[in-house]
């Protein structure tokens, strides 16, 4: 068969494989991605054969089928592709920062230069399913083979999926530590690796129950960046869910609600169905009216938050019912905590979450 034969079935079979996984048909799914396996194999490309299996690890993963994404990543790590012939090949590489970089082999192994990638891919859906033990010793292997603050973020990633909260800390810590000392980063890249991590080594603290230290990685990071909605929102709510400084928690909150609507106005190609308040943030809103006792108020807000579909979460659900609670609609309060657990994800945190939804509904049923 012709290459452009071959090119032609792959981008059928990949048209029909991205069709059906949209649907959620996954065994018609993953029969399309298989062919394109099957023609990525010939066509000899390793672009084309991450994108056939990793459309379908992605479409396992993404709908929390966990130990099938593991296994089409087992299948890649696996698969045998070197033709046999003796020549020298020249295979191009994009290193950790952007570059393009070769090595010389002396086979052709069109899945070599995918592998670490799928490493990374197959550790997440161990972690995903529990097998945290399994996870991190990948990791450490990961490590040992190139010990990168890259490789060493994903531990700290599978220490906090696994509850490791402490040991996930140390490890964001030095990560950041880390990239400061990286002179292979450019000084926009420093900063824009140390404020992703310094972010979730807040959230990290916030799952330790650490306020103090959640809130003074925010409010280093809004040193730097004082009209940032995201920030001036995460620290506002954290204030206002543990009963501090609520009148600041408002203002900021406010800010955030601002700063967005005229990020989202400033973009002319804006619809005007897209013009609305970030649910999150009406969410938090709604949280600090709350414990501000401003219940009628509080509850416009909150109605107004789940309204955004991009937004629903359990966690915003629960908040409306506690305040319909408060107002003494206890069946509006036990509906907004039956819809919240349509939107249970599968985090540590949104499971903690359910279970206390569970127990509130249990007593105002």
């Amino acid at each position: 068969m012709s290459k452009a034969l071959v090119s032609s079935s792959y981008n059928a079979a990949l048209v029909l494989g991205l069709v059906t996984a949209e649907q959620k048909d996954m065994s018609k799914s993953e029969a399309f991605f298989r062919v394109c396996m099957e023609e990525a194999a010939k066509m000899q490309s390793p672009r084309k054969l991450l994108q056939a299996y990793g459309g379908l690890i992605d479409l396992y993963y993404d709908n929390k089928k966990y130990d099938e994404s593991a296994r089409i990543c087992r299948e890649l790590l696996e698969l045998k592709t070197d033709d046999g012939k003796p020549r020298i090949v020249l295979t191009a590489k994009t290193t950790n920062f952007g570059d393009i970089d070769y090595d010389e082999t002396s086979a052709f192994d069109t899945a070599k230069q995918i592998r670490p990638g799928v490493h990374r891919l197959l550790i997440q859906a161990l972690a995903k399913q529990g097998r945290y033990d399994e996870a991190l010793k990948l990791t450490d292997n990961l490590i040992k083979a190139q010990d990168h603050w890259l490789e060493r973020q994903l531990k700290g990633w599978v220490l906090r999926e696994a509850g490791k909260y402490e040991e996930a800390a140390k490890i964001y810590e030095d990560i950041i530590d880390r990239v400061s000392k990286d002179k292979d980063l450019e000084p926009e890249e420093k900063e824009s690796y140390a404020e992703r991590y310094r972010y979730t080594l807040s959230n990290v603290f916030l799952d330790m129950g650490k306020i103090d230290l959640a809130t003074e990685q925010l409010e280093q990071l809004l040193a730097k960046k004082p009209d940032d909605p995201g920030y001036n929102n995460d620290l506002g709510y954290i204030l206002a869910d543990n009963n501090m400084k609520l009148p600041e928690a408002e203002k900021m909150i406010r800010k955030a609600l601002e700063l967005d609507r005229k990020r989202r106005q400033a973009n002319p190609k804006l619809s005007p169905e897209n013009d609305r308040d970030n649910g999150a943030y009406l969410d938090s809103l709604g949280w600090v009216l709350f414990k501000e006792k401003k219940l009628e108020e509080a509850k416009k807000v909150m109605l107004e938050a789940v309204k955004d579909k991009a937004s629903q979460h359990i966690e915003i659900f629960d908040h409306l019912g506690d305040i319909c609670l408060a107002l003494g609609e206890k069946a509006e309060a036990v509906s907004a905590w039956r819809k919240g657990l349509e939107f249970v994800g599968d985090t540590r945190r949104d499971l903690e979450r359910k279970a206390i939804v569970l127990k509130k509904i249990e007593m105002n049923k």
